[in-house]
């Protein structure tokens, strides 16, 4: 049984894309990002960590390339990781050209600070000599100096300028496979910005509130400006830029899909927040199956709830469900349904048990 969204979104149809093998845009799921903070030229290191995000659900991964070295490690890195690389360009152009030609499936290249056009056009013909896409990454933090002087600050008008003058510079020199960002810290100009973007373009948009802090603060932030975008509809692939372990960054990725219906990935807990009505300590016991069911990787979703007030009808709409009961006679139910009376502390190695037959079936 899967909860459904009472409200459809209904996403704006972009052009699709090719970041490797995985599709961004179209009709293709919404993927999720994260980015590496190994030292790139530390190749053992650095597949360790990409290999680890796969497996926490990352589609594509970011890479920085802020030396020769690094670039030229993409090499041996591209060779032993099965998800497509991009590589994070700054200030040298001709790190993009060499991350191009070691096997980088996306460039990521920010307006304000890679150099003049004529450099970027060098970059555009390393990108289509190599079967590479382009990420036009226009931030807040780092615009280009005339748009500065124009506007006087970092506003919408501005990026949407910045990334629609990239726009049409790579589609001027026959080059259409590439998606944009105009991200801020700011909420509220991260969101202006991507929709007036939206109404301009049909290139797919990666989402993200840049620099948004640490792993609280900066998913609060992250799920309110990515999440307002997606449910209008805006959005084809997204990363959520954290101060935490970049696996973190996936978890959290996923937990907005889910909450949207858009995508889900793992065990989905409903659970209550606890209070004196609660007849087995759901706190620790959340924790604790967050724990144990941390590699379950097949959608499913459950309820845990401390009583009677809530928990039936939570039940009712999961696959799994428990519901506390006085005298250490909680309640599971499968599918909707009355299963068995469970005591306390057996509480987490029977709903373990149950999911991981559940995902069998």
């Amino acid at each position: 049984m899967e909860i459904r969204p009472h409200r459809k979104i209904l996403r704006k149809k972009t052009r699709e894309i090719k970041v490797g093998k995985v599709s961004v845009g179209g009709n293709s799921f919404i993927s999720v990002q994260s980015m590496t903070n190994t030292l790139t030229t530390d190749v053992k290191g650095t597949i360790k960590q990409i290999n680890s995000l796969e497996e926490a659900g990352a589609d594509i991964v970011r890479v920085s390339c802020p030396d020769e070295d690094s670039s030229k490690s993409l090499k041996e890195i591209t060779k032993q990781v099965n998800i497509p690389i991009v590589a994070d360009i700054h200030f040298h152009y001709k790190r993009a050209i060499e991350a191009a030609k070691m096997g980088a499936s996306c460039l990521r290249i920010n307006p304000g600070n890679i150099g003049s056009k004529e450099r970027i056009i060098e970059v555009i013909k390393a990108a289509k000599d190599n079967n590479c896409s382009i990420r036009i990454g226009v931030n807040a933090g780092s615009l280009d100096k005339n748009l500065l002087e124009k506007y006087k600050e970092p506003c919408p008008e501005a990026l949407v300028e910045s990334a629609m003058f990239n726009i049409k510079l790579l589609e001027d020199n026959d080059f259409f496979n590439f998606k944009i960002s105009v991200k801020s810290s700011d909420i509220f100009l991260t969101v202006k910005s991507y929709k007036k973007l939206s109404e301009l373009c049909d290139y797919p948009l990666h989402l993200g509130v840049t620099e948004a802090g640490g792993l609280l603060t900066g998913s609060i932030k992250s799920s309110i400006g990515i999440g307002k975008l997606l449910m209008e509809g805006i959005g084809d692939t997204i990363r959520v830029s954290l101060s935490s372990n970049p696996i973190d960054e996936v978890k959290a990725g996923y937990e907005i899909l889910k909450s949207l219906g858009i995508r889900s990935r793992g065990v989905n807990i409903i659970s209550c927040p606890s209070c004196a009505r609660q007849a087995f300590p759901v706190i620790e016991t959340v924790k604790e199956l967050e724990k144990r069911l941390s590699h379950i990787k097949k959608p499913i979703n459950l309820s845990i709830i401390g009583c009677v007030v809530n928990g039936p009808g939570e039940a009712a709409q999961t696959e799994i469900g428990l519901t506390g009961g006085g005298q250490d006679s909680n309640l599971l139910y499968l599918s909707g349904i009355p299963h068995t009376k469970v005591a306390n502390n057996d509480i987490i190695n029977k709903v373990v048990k149950l999911v991981e037959e559940k995902i069998k079936e």
